[in-house]
């Protein structure tokens, strides 16, 4: 299999159905954003921590696929897609990661500064290029409605990696800096 084809070298692309679109198109920011993610989502992986979480990194990054495939197909040729959709399993697994991870963690009182330790940071990087991805794809559905639980998966996917962020700053004793704004005179 040849790795370059030529056929995008004016600028255009092509879908999973064969359709081609400008290399600019919503469709491909938003699937090339779920890419980018998944490489972030690898190098976090990549990182020391705990078994459970690689593990669950591993499945969100194979789930993400998915993701990208659905975002790679027309809607209305999304019968041609033979592969399993996300749907409120996927979901319902990263919430009750988020409760399981939040048992252990202290209330937050504050917003919390992105760093501390590089995993850490790694993970936040993951969690901002995941809200542009969504916002991508919230663009995206206004024009070609997506399934809902695409939608949810990666609004509480961002919700997964702030929280999972918050578990490995306590995992190498790394201090959660607090964000507390001056009080301007008044």
């Amino acid at each position: 299999m040849k790795i370059y084809t030529k056929t995008g070298d004016q600028g255009t692309t092509a879908l999973f159905t064969g359709t081609r679109v400008p290399k600019h198109h919503i469709r491909i920011e938003s699937y090339g954003t779920i890419d980018e993610l998944n490489a972030f989502l690898g190098l976090l992986r990549d990182q020391e921590m705990d078994p459970h979480s690689k593990k669950t990194i591993t499945h969100i990054q194979e789930k993400l696929f998915t993701v990208g495939s659905i975002l790679a197909t027309e809607p209305k040729k999304d019968s041609r897609l033979k592969i399993p959709r996300i749907n409120a399993d996927d979901i319902a697994l990263l919430e009750r990661e988020m409760d399981t991870m939040n048992e252990n963690l202290p209330q937050m009182t504050h917003f919390i500064l992105p760093g501390g330790h590089p995993t850490v940071s790694y993970c936040h990087i993951a969690r901002t290029v995941c809200r542009r991805a969504e916002r991508m794809i919230s663009y995206l559905n206004e024009n070609e409605p997506l399934p809902e639980t695409l939608l949810s998966y990666i609004n509480r996917l961002s919700d997964y990696l702030f929280v999972l962020a918050r578990k490995l700053s306590k995992d190498v004793k790394a201090d959660e800096v607090k964000w507390i704004p001056e009080k301007l005179d008044q």
